[in-house]
């Protein structure tokens, strides 16, 4: 989302030394706020979400935070009717929301990426040719199905089984922009949230997918949960998978490629907390401004990739 407002360099300045000093400070001093804070939306980013809340509410004993998962779309809706303090978004926000009072902070970046199971029998053909921009959006947006063979360059018509997100997700929108549209021109099996459609595409041999990073990568070992394995892409479109490209067996040289800018954006988006301007609360600011200083230490070990120190300063001062 662009935002429509201009800062300085002296502001930026001024606001990227504040985040600077909280952050080398270790920890935000207790405040004095307190109550209840709601919290709906993207499945992306639940898990830094969680995080967050446990290590908010060490510091601030007299809030309570209460995080649901349910798709982009669902905290979407939650925050501009009231029902919920802020959403998790995983998209841009669209311009009809940000005339309803709907305003997207930055907190992190990630990706999404196509997914098939570990057991797939064309695994080790895939992984040496990947597949083109082009050849994903003819699986998910062709007239005429694809097989698996056609994919690696052979002869053979064996069946690939589209699976797609039934809930509407900032995933399904930024893999569909991606392919050149949006999520409901994505043909495909509808399944439900992001552990719904890893689950289905790890027990599919014949199963395509898309996920998010978080729930693509095992935390504790870095790497990909047993059964699923990214489809990589074929970013210069030779039609082998150069060492330059390939970044996917690791979460960590997944990360350090989203941040050195290897992937294209789309897939890879910026993730967001989005408040209602018409219902700000004192402890939403709290909570956001906490996030996006002393919060950010936690973003990489949670499995995301922190933003740079402009765009962290440009947030905070978006709610000075």
């Amino acid at each position: 989302m662009k935002v429509n407002k201009i800062i300085t360099v002296s502001t930026a300045a001024i606001v990227l030394a504040a985040v600077i000093a909280v952050i080398s400070c270790g920890q935000a001093d207790q405040s004095s706020v307190s109550g209840t804070l709601n919290i709906s939306g993207a499945w992306a980013l639940y898990p830094l979400a969680m995080k967050w809340k446990s290590e908010y509410m060490k510091t601030h004993t007299e809030v309570k935070i209460e995080i649901s998962a349910g798709g982009a779309g669902k905290g979407m809706t939650d925050v501009m009717a009231g029902k919920v303090d802020l959403a998790m978004v995983s998209r841009d926000v669209f311009p009809e929301e940000s005339a309803q009072g709907a305003v997207g902070l930055a907190v992190a970046r990630d990706a999404v990426l196509p997914t098939i199971s570990a057991f797939n029998p064309f695994f080790t053909e895939i992984s040496k040719t990947g597949a083109t921009r082009q050849e994903l959006e003819e699986v998910w947006r062709g007239k005429k199905p694809v097989s698996w063979e056609q994919l690696i360059g052979k002869s053979g018509n064996s069946e690939i089984q589209v699976y797609t997100r039934s809930d509407a997700c900032g995933a399904g929108q930024v893999w569909a922009q991606y392919l050149h549209g949006n999520q409901e021109d994505l043909g495909g099996i509808g399944i439900y949230g992001d552990p719904g459609i890893a689950d289905k595409v790890k027990t599919d041999k014949a199963g395509i997918g898309y996920n998010n990073i978080g729930y693509i990568y095992n935390p504790e070992t870095k790497r990909p949960y047993d059964g699923l394995a990214v489809f990589p892409i074929d970013l210069n479109e030779n039609g082998v998978i150069d060492k330059d490209e390939d970044v996917y067996g690791s979460q960590e040289d997944l990360l350090a490629a989203i941040q050195s800018g290897k992937l294209p954006s789309p897939p890879v988006r910026k993730l967001y907390f989005v408040y209602n301007t018409r219902s700000r609360t004192e402890l939403a600011t709290d909570f956001l401004k906490w996030v996006i200083t002393v919060g950010t230490k936690y973003v990489e070990a949670t499995g995301y990739v922190v933003l740079s120190e402009k765009e962290l300063a440009e947030c905070l001062n978006l709610l000075q």
